[in-house]
């Protein structure tokens, strides 16, 4: 086994970086919002989910490396959490970050939430408090396809086709085209003296008309609920207001959660083993296997097609009692059962991509869901590779995960690079969800591999020669490597929205199992978020 120092340092950096954005605005505008008599967006969240019950934070690293770090979370919390025993997704405004206003990475963010909730068919609640669009950034907000106008298309094809509860709180501001997302759901609830929403507020108003009016008068609580008959109920303070809450989810229609198949079992192996497991080097082989272990049911382990093209592993596993269908890369060396040169673990071949497709298309026959564990460089190149039809093969393996239609849920523990990222659930073809642990590396290559492909030809002249590569050239190399090293990160990744979340071991097998009992919800194709029932 491997020094553990590698996995462990970069989650205990990534949960340092993680507890810093967690605190939104700071300890002086935490206050203030309490002196409000508000709690904060994370105080609400953590009192509307069941009491002892997780809460999956969806995007919470998005953006953090802009803005001079002025915009934690983007002024949002967006998640899943159980609410009466049900899943729900939670968009919730940080008003302690900017007054809880809409940077640019905000919208994409709550489109991100929504369509969970729309993918999976499970309610969706909104805790509103928002000042509304940053207007410095207003050029990256308002317009285009995914603006803040995005945002009400998804309420409305919710509502009219997908069946989706919406659940509005509005438990601070809610101005200006923001009130649209509160006026395009099912339920809304505001709060006595506290919550204000309407298209302008009491400085535009008087910018706008030269009328005079107070706040309360012109949109609070008691004029929504017994005036203009916008809104729904209304509750003394925020408490109340997510009890009613919880007293709306638990009105809901009952959950199409299926039963597990079996009892869940102990993972064989203790997830602090992970640590121990993921060598030093992302280059280096080791057991994924073991891996495996420390976080799927022990016992329930059936690999398909284990002696044909081993360097990809296939198998039908339990996760806390339910059935999924692993795919993932072994990394290593491997004889070629055909009598070929040995194999690289995490690399696609075209029979081992062959292997794949018909695993893929079984289990979609059998209803199982899929969870991707990537470690993959990409696909095999080279003479030997094309002659066997890789291409074609490749493509067969995209085509079968694209039109799965049962959940695809990936976890990246490692490489993730290429087509192969592509083949293997990639983030543009839509997965129910998509994770990383910290050593997660996404991109098209290696940083070695892109300072062999730009100074190649001065580096194989100077070998040829004799000499060391001179000082200009080595510089540009070692600049290239360290950007590489850079982007490649998790926390880039994640920064981009390209991950849901980065996650730990130890939090691997409880994230995973809310995330596929979410997905599950839907007994639809889980092909794009807009598909309806076959039935519909």
């Amino acid at each position: 086994m491997s020094d553990p120092s590698r996995l462990r340092k970069l989650v205990e950096e990534i949960r340092a970086l993680e507890d810093r954005l967690r605190e939104g605005g700071g300890p002086k505008r935490i206050e203030r919002q309490h002196s409000q008599g508000k709690l904060t967006a994370r105080e609400r969240i953590d009192g509307l989910i069941d009491p002892g019950g997780g809460f999956l934070e969806i995007g919470l690293l998005l953006a953090y490396d802009q803005y001079d770090g002025n915009a934690p979370g983007v002024g949002v919390v967006t998640g899943i959490g159980e609410v009466c025993g049900r899943p729900v997704v939670i968009v919730a405004n940080d008003a302690t970050v900017k007054a809880g206003s809409w940077w640019p990475e905000t919208i994409p963010k709550m489109l991100r939430a929504q369509e969970i909730a729309m993918r999976c068919r499970v309610p969706i609640i909104y805790l509103v408090d928002s000042a509304g669009i940053n207007l410095p950034y207003q050029g990256g907000v308002f317009p285009g396809k995914y603006g803040a106008s995005r945002l009400f298309y998804y309420n409305s094809i919710m509502r009219h086709y997908l069946d989706v509860p919406q659940i509005s709180a509005v438990m601070g501001q809610c101005i200006a085209g923001g009130a649209y997302l509160p006026a395009l759901s099912d339920v809304i609830v505001m709060v006595e003296g506290t919550s204000f929403m309407g298209l302008g507020g009491p400085n535009l108003v008087k910018g706008a008309t030269g009328q005079d009016v107070e706040g309360e008068v012109l949109g609070g609580a008691a004029t929504h609920n017994r005036i203009s008959g916008v809104a729904h109920y209304e509750v003394p303070d925020d408490e109340a207001c997510l009890e009613k809450i919880r007293d709306l989810v638990s009105d809901l229609p009952p959950a199409r959660l299926p039963p597990p198949v079996d009892e869940p079992r102990a993972p064989a192996r203790a997830a602090e083993q992970a640590y121990q497991l993921i060598p030093q080097d992302h280059r280096q082989p080791y057991e994924v296997e073991a891996v495996l272990e420390t976080f799927l049911d022990a016992g329930r382990f059936e690999e398909f097609q284990a002696g044909y093209a081993p360097e990809m592993l296939t198998a039908v596993s339990r996760l806390a009692g339910r059935r999924v269908g692993v795919i993932t890369n072994r990394r290593g060396m491997f004889k070629d059962t055909k009598g070929g040169r040995p194999r690289f673990g995490g690399i696609i071949y075209a029979d081992s991509a062959e292997k794949v497709a018909y695993f893929m298309d079984m289990c979609d026959r059998q209803k199982i869901p899929l969870l991707y564990v990537q470690d993959v460089s990409g696909f095999m190149v080279g003479t030997e590779a094309e002659h066997s039809g890789i291409i074609r093969a490749g493509a067969r393996m995209v085509e079968a995960m694209s039109v799965a239609r049962v959940p695809k849920i990936v976890l990246t523990i490692g490489h993730a690079s290429g087509a192969g990222y592509y083949a293997m659930a990639g983030q543009g073809f839509d997965p129910d969800f998509i994770f990383t642990w910290p050593t997660g590396r996404m991109g098209v290559m290696e940083g070695a591999s892109a300072v062999r492909a730009v100074h190649g030809r001065k580096i194989d002249q100077a070998r040829s020669e004799g000499i060391p590569v001179d000082a200009e050239t080595t510089a540009e190399m070692e600049a290239t490597q360290a950007e590489y090293d850079r982007t490649l990160d998790a926390r880039y990744a994640a920064a981009r929205g390209y991950v849901d979340a980065i996650i730990a071991p130890e939090e691997t097998r409880d994230v995973l199992d809310l995330a596929l009992r979410t997905a599950l919800e839907n007994p639809a194709p889980h092909i794009g978020a807009f598909t309806l029932p076959d039935d519909a």
